[in-house]
């Protein structure tokens, strides 16, 4: 008979823990230094508060959530700047917690340049003072602007970073530079790195296209960047190859960027 009541009381219990509905909100990112600030709004029963539990990297955060509004407190946690966080706040089902300002976790920009240098067709920079994984964008400066021609993953610790990205150079003066673009949209660029290479100058035929054009230096086919615009600016090929492929595009009036020059050419 005790052994009946038990089990029904066991039942009973399991029914009511079943009933108490909880959902969970959750963020992640890197500590950088700030605080989460969070509104918690009464539940929807008006007997207190939505959230009941929050976890940073899967420990429980000290002092409660009975109130309408609270701090997430890393310094609680001796949680290093640049490392990952994971937060979890349970909450009653009918109510939902609001995180104030959540853009406190996105990485952001800070990166020093120690050296940076061009050898063997090879861009390499050290860095340090990193807070989060943003990537590196590798530019170029051709045809009188700055192009990307690459992505290298920033390991986003604050110790010394070691880089590299394998270049293609065109003839004459090269330029490059690394930047990052954090969630500000503030763009932040490395010093220039210049070289000259000793490629030959490459040609393009022919002036007047019907189904491709030619790269050549020195009377051989050789590969290269390209773009090519229509008359109001468009973009409609862009690419690395020793040929263009132009039999799909209608006649008129273009204009391509190769190696390091531009040019006007007709498609008939």
């Amino acid at each position: 008979m005790a052994m009946k009541k038990l089990k029904l009381f066991i039942v009973f219990l399991l029914l009511v823990i079943s009933n108490v509905a909880h959902s969970a909100l959750s963020i992640e990112g890197t500590y950088q230094g700030k605080n989460l600030y969070v509104q918690n709004p009464m539940d929807d029963e008006g007997f207190g508060y939505c959230a009941t539990k929050v976890t940073v990297n899967g420990d429980i955060m000290p002092g409660g959530t009975g109130s309408g509004a609270f701090e997430i407190d890393f310094g609680l946690f001796n949680i290093a700047l640049g490392e990952p966080v994971f937060i979890v706040i349970e909450h009653h089902d009918g109510c939902k917690p609001k995180i104030l300002n959540p853009e406190v976790l996105l990485p952001r920009s800070t990166f020093n340049v120690l050296s940076i240098a061009i050898k063997d067709n090879k861009l390499k920079w050290e860095t340090n003072n990193e807070k989060g994984k943003l990537p590196y964008v590798v530019e170029q400066y051709r045809w009188n602007k700055w192009v990307n021609v690459g992505e290298v993953e920033g390991v986003g610790t604050a110790g010394n970073n070691k880089y590299e990205f394998t270049i293609i150079p065109h003839s004459g003066e090269n330029v490059f530079r690394v930047v990052q673009v954090d969630h500000s949209g503030e763009k932040r660029t490395s010093d220039q790195v210049k070289f000259n290479s000793n490629l030959p100058a490459v040609e393009k035929s022919p002036a007047i296209v019907k189904d491709a054009i030619q790269f050549t230096a020195n009377g051989a086919a050789i590969e290269t960047r390209y773009e090519i615009y229509d008359a109001y600016g468009n973009i409609v090929k862009k690419g690395v190859g020793s040929s263009v492929n132009c039999s799909n595009l209608l006649k008129g009036v273009y204009y391509i960027n190769f190696d390091n020059t531009n040019e006007k050419f007709v498609k008939k």
